[in-house]
């Protein structure tokens, strides 16, 4: 009984020490990344937010202090309020339009149909081809002569269009009404596939026996869908969410290869990225683009809380 009792407590630092090691290993793996995450990420951050306060130059560094004058500066310029306006409008309307999008795509290709694989490359292969290719047709397409005029002409679409005050040869992407809806239109259909990758893996992460039970209860495929597929998928919603609006307030190469830098036609291009590019490499002003980079850090920062409360609210109610 005692050797035997002795053993046991022999036994027992051993695995506390074998356990520590693990844990040191592995603090060991992640201590490069998370220095990389801390000094590229926190530190260029916590650095713009310095810069900002500056009159800069990228040589010589500060040549002023100015305090919260660039911020108030941006907040007065027409420029400014214009590209805060364009990005949200941008942001509200895309997002939740690629997220339905992604959601059917998602819901077709997770069937058991024909050549599904097929269809799921095929849905997802425009996120993954050079948005500069695809942007460049795009304008191709939506130009005055282009082939979306051509073929609403040759299905006798013009009249119906002319209730809404667009000519034949209508200038899609060079029209202040229509350029930005033809930016999300565009940016709907090339991250659709992305959000639909996202949509079917959680998907395929909701048990069977949910839609057994469904089944059996006599549930149609509407109510099905509507009262536990889209429920369930909340933690997918909330990612996708997430991503979208943090992608979504960032738009800039599509805006910039449409527009040019000055974001035409009448600024209804130019968004909070395309103005801090101007700021910074056109104008030179790097203190001054360093607070609108810290303005659009907040943005998307209070967004991301914002939706996240609104997501946990949600939980909460249905728990």
């Amino acid at each position: 009984m005692t050797s035997t009792s002795t053993g046991r407590g022999r036994a027992a630092p051993a695995r506390r020490i074998g356990a520590r090691q693990e844990a040191l290993a592995g603090y060991a793996l992640i201590a490069v990344p998370m220095f990389l995450f801390l000094v590229l990420n926190i530190g260029s951050i916590l650095y713009a937010a310095f810069i900002s306060l500056w009159k800069w130059n990228v040589r010589s560094g500060p040549q002023k202090f100015l305090g919260i004058d660039n911020y108030v500066n941006a907040l007065k310029d027409p420029i400014f309020q214009s590209a805060v306006t364009n990005t949200l409008y941008y942001t509200v309307i895309w997002v939740p339009l690629t997220m339905a999008l992604g959601l059917f795509l998602a819901v077709i290709v997770n069937q058991k149909i024909r050549g599904r694989t097929f269809f799921r490359g095929a849905f997802y292969f425009p996120s993954i081809a050079s948005s500069a290719a695809i942007t460049t047709i795009w304008i191709f397409i939506l130009n005055p002569f282009g082939l979306f005029n051509e073929v609403r002409g040759a299905l006798g679409l013009n009249p119906l269009f002319s209730l809404f005050g667009y000519d034949p040869n209508q200038d899609w992407l060079g029209d202040y009404h229509t350029a930005m809806n033809g930016v999300i239109i565009l940016n709907a259909w090339t991250t659709s596939g992305t959000f639909m990758i996202f949509y079917l893996a959680s998907l395929q992460a909701i048990p069977h026996e949910v839609y057994e039970a469904a089944a059996i209860d006599g549930a149609g495929a509407w109510d099905t869908f509507r009262r536990i597929t889209f429920p369930l998928l909340r933690p997918g919603h909330f990612f996708v969410a997430t991503v979208g609006l943090i992608g979504g307030l960032q738009l800039f190469d599509q805006a910039v290869m449409i527009g040019n830098v000055d974001g035409a036609p009448a600024n209804s291009l130019m968004t909070l990225v395309l103005y801090l590019y101007n700021a910074a490499f056109k104008r030179l002003q790097y203190g001054y683009a360093a607070a609108i980079g810290v303005v659009l850090f907040v943005i998307i920062f209070s967004a991301t809380l914002i939706q996240r409360r609104i997501f946990e609210g949600r939980d909460a109610a249905t728990a």
